[in-house]
């Protein structure tokens, strides 16, 4: 059973259709990265997908229940996770505030206000283990504010880790970071992700070839190759798209 299914998707804004007719699928523990040139729609699609935006037509399959017309939140209570391109951390609380934030946000149980948030040892023994995988435990009572990007998006994946999703999205996870914070973070994904099925998307080309069991390119909202890094890589239609748009060939 696919972990996630989508089918005929479309979406435009106005007479701009963004996304056109997409169908594909996502089994169980793959890594699947989507590339394509700027304006492709590929954060539009982790929109639909994460159910910030209501598809024109398609639907969406997350572990076989139609999850078209459902809330954000309630597909996370499904499995679903998510990571943005801008960071979507709360700056002016701690390290550890904003981890235990994230575990109790998935959580049925109800909380006391005058009760500290870091009384609940369960939670904070989860909040540790979190961040003693990123070597960040020591770090916890800082501000978020006091790390550096590299570090933030370490924490912003760690949250999204916290709920043990089924799916994880992400969205450019190595946005602004330089090439050494690149390899850390790769390495990060690599030991956090273990059976969780990631989508995620991406211009930093060695992220993808270096992470992805499958590729996915979009161009003006459509599907035009899927397969391996080296097929995607080899594709005559994808150096044609990346050479004639002036960014780096998928080769490089």
């Amino acid at each position: 059973m696919p972990v996630l299914r989508v089918k005929d998707l479309s979406q435009s804004y106005g007479g701009l259709q963004v996304l056109n007719n997409l169908s594909f699928s996502l089994g169980d523990g793959e890594k699947v990265a989507l590339i394509g040139p700027n304006g492709a729609g590929k954060t539009t699609l982790l929109n639909v997908l994460s159910g910030f935006i209501r598809p024109m037509t398609g639907r969406i399959y997350l572990l076989n229940r139609d999850v078209t017309d459902m809330s954000s939140h309630r597909r996370v209570s499904l499995g679903l996770a998510r990571s943005f391109q801008i960071n979507t951390l709360f700056p002016r609380l701690t390290l550890l505030t904003n981890v235990l934030l994230a575990i109790q946000g998935i959580q049925t149980t109800r909380y006391r206000m005058i009760r500290p948030i870091t009384a609940y040892r369960d939670n904070l023994s989860k909040a540790r283990q979190l961040l003693e995988l990123v070597g960040l435990w020591e770090e916890r009572e800082s501000p978020i504010t006091a790390l550096g990007h590299g570090q933030q998006r370490q924490v912003e994946i760690i949250l999204a880790m916290a709920s043990q999703p089924r799916l994880l999205l992400l969205d450019e996870p190595s946005a602004g970071l330089t090439s050494g914070e690149t390899g850390g973070l790769m390495n990060m994904i690599r030991s956090l992700m273990g059976d969780t099925t990631v989508f995620f998307c991406a211009h930093d080309l060695d992220l993808v070839f270096s992470l992805a069991d499958r590729v996915i390119v979009l161009y003006y909202g459509q599907t035009i190759v899927q397969g391996t890094p080296k097929e995607v890589q080899n594709d005559p239609r994808v150096r044609e798209i990346y050479l004639g748009m002036g960014e780096e060939a998928p080769h490089a």
